[in-house]
């Protein structure tokens, strides 16, 4: 089968029902947690309430943008993981952008709405991961949005942990570290992804 038949998608892949399910419900999840992160980070300060506000915000676009792709074919499927991959990387870029600026205005973040909202966050993102992690082992698209929902759980407790850091210092430190940590999360994870993304759409050329 040449490329360009795989590009105009007339190998249509089958679509497990739960995955798509699990996208949709994840999607919804992700909306509501950006909207509550972002009033909260900016409300508390916290640079990593506001990366992971913007974290719930790309993953929310990824899951639709996988909604959209899903019954089209590979080819379609790694353009999308591809546009994901670097969405990690922007991410991990802005982070790492927000972190500097707070060194430099000296803010000190309010632990306590730091800690509810984070706690509240890895709720969401643990029952979005436990969705998902059937699916973990699927080509570049599907392997993109296990990756999103691990590092989400794995920043929700670094939050926490932050938030009882700033919490027992008064300094700011801990949320730094906290969103540099997130930030290489998310440039590793989009590393990955991008990689993988490459190698599939050159085996399709």
């Amino acid at each position: 089968m040449s490329s360009r038949c795989c590009d105009s998608g007339c190998s249509t892949p089958a679509v497990n029902p739960s995955f798509r399910k699990a996208l949709w419900v994840a999607l919804a999840i992700n909306l509501i947690m950006f909207v509550v992160e972002i009033i909260s980070g900016l409300r508390s300060g916290s640079v990593s309430l506001l990366a992971d506000a913007i974290d719930f915000a790309g993953d929310a676009a990824n899951y639709g943008i996988t909604l959209v792709v899903l019954s089209m074919g590979l080819v379609w499927r790694s353009r999308a993981a591809m546009v994901k991959g670097l969405t990690m990387l922007a991410f991990g870029v802005f982070v790492l952008g927000r972190a500097g600026w707070s060194v430099y205005a000296d803010v000190v973040p309010e632990p306590l709405t730091m800690g509810v909202i984070g706690t509240l966050a890895l709720i969401a993102n643990v029952v979005v991961a436990l969705m998902l992690y059937a699916f973990r082992e699927g080509d570049s698209n599907m392997r993109s949005v296990w990756l999103c929902s691990r590092n989400d759980a794995i920043g929700n407790v670094a939050v926490m942990i932050a938030a009882a850091g700033v919490f027992g210092t008064g300094a700011a430190w801990p949320d730094l570290v906290v969103a540099l940590v997130m930030a290489g999360l998310a440039l590793s994870a989009g590393f990955s992804v991008v990689r993988q993304a490459r190698q599939e759409l050159a085996s399709h050329r």
